[in-house]
């Protein structure tokens, strides 16, 4: 059965062999909770030790993808980082909510499994659970070679952490007068890939050429990977010294904050108030795109915006310091001025 299974595309010899060189890396993101995980019908995490110590817990989930940053990575063969985005793009969502991240299981479908190729993905995402502090407990791998041509790949993932819901971080909390503190991305992250793609194709840009402004050749500006913030902002939820968080995805910091600001009130944005990396200004230039495009579509340069109480604004910049976190104060909270986040 095996050989006419092969002969349909599906290697099951390969599968056990990528299941296997991954066994290590995935048991290291593992902590004590994991009770099962790669090899059962289902993975078993214990909630024993996290709900102790909770009043009123409960649990919060998000789940997401990479989108068409896929496409340069299969186009250029390189598949270590991108693994990274695909948690950061969950991890960052429920750890905005003021999560403690738990676990996380990913989707892996592919044209034809090679077990060196997927070693590298899912290095990746083992590197991104221990940024981010989650046991990678579990996941599927689908060889479909008839959805899928043979390079290619898809990537989703789902991440589940635990918070007091009495302590959960929203726009409930925030006050008039609250600081927004912005921290760096590290680049584009993973989102508005369609009209990167765009824009390169367009200019026959080369990947692999170095362009005047930008550290690396184009293609490491755009595979870089998204920014996990859990190491420095966690310990901030912990000690009830933030009021919301807004991660910076898709839709930029007008769209993303404005989910953190309650309806009375309003976020101006000081537009000048940090350091916009290189390659959004490369993007800006040869896509021939206005202020308002960046606005819709990218970071910008901000991958997490927090909101501060100004008489706890002290510690938190001191705990950002400590962790060696870069930030910049990019505005403030006032009373509502027709919209919920504006660019002043």
């Amino acid at each position: 059965m095996s050989n006419q299974y092969q002969s349909s595309g599906v290697n099951i010899s390969n599968g056990q062999k990528a299941v296997k060189s991954i066994g290590q890396m995935v048991q290291n993101t593992q902590d004590a909770n994991v009770l099962a995980g790669v090899g059962g019908f289902g993975a078993e995490y214990s909630l024993k030790n996290e709900v102790s110590e909770i009043k009123n817990p409960v649990l919060i989930s998000g789940t997401d993808g990479v989108g068409t940053k896929l496409m340069l990575a299969i186009e250029t063969n390189k598949h270590t980082t991108i693994g990274i985005d695909l948690v950061a793009m969950c991890a960052n969502d429920i750890l905005a909510q003021g999560a403690k991240p738990l676990f996380f299981l990913d989707y892996l479908g592919i044209g034809d499994l090679k077990p060196e190729k997927v070693k590298q993905i899912i290095s990746g995402i083992a590197s991104g659970c221990e940024q981010a502090g989650l046991s990678l407990i579990g996941g599927e791998m689908a060889e479909m070679p008839g959805i899928y041509k043979s390079d290619d790949y898809d990537l989703s993932g789902f991440a589940v952490g635990i918070a007091n819901h009495d302590k959960l971080l929203g726009p409930n909390r925030v006050q008039e007068g609250d600081v927004l503190l912005g921290l760096p991305s590290s680049g584009i992250h993973s989102n508005g890939y369609s009209l990167v793609r765009k824009i390169v194709n367009d200019n026959e840009l080369d990947l692999n050429a170095k362009y005047s402004g930008l550290d690396g050749t184009l293609i490491d500006n755009l595979l870089k990977p998204t920014k996990l913030y859990y190491k420095s902002v966690y310990p901030l939820i912990e000690s009830n010294l933030i009021n919301a968080a807004a991660h910076i995805t898709g839709g930029g910091i007008v769209d993303n904050l404005a989910r953190s600001i309650p309806n009375k009130l309003t976020a101006d944005v000081k537009r000048n108030s940090w350091p916009v990396p290189a390659i959004f200004n490369f993007l800006k230039l040869h896509g021939k795109l206005d202020q308002s495009d960046m606005d819709e579509v990218f970071n910008q340069g901000i991958g997490m915006v927090l909101i501060v109480s100004p008489d706890k604004l002290k510690r938190v910049i001191n705990d950002l310091k400590l962790k060696n976190e870069a930030f910049y104060e990019i505005g403030k909270v006032v009373n509502r001025d027709e919209q919920a986040v504006k660019f002043i």
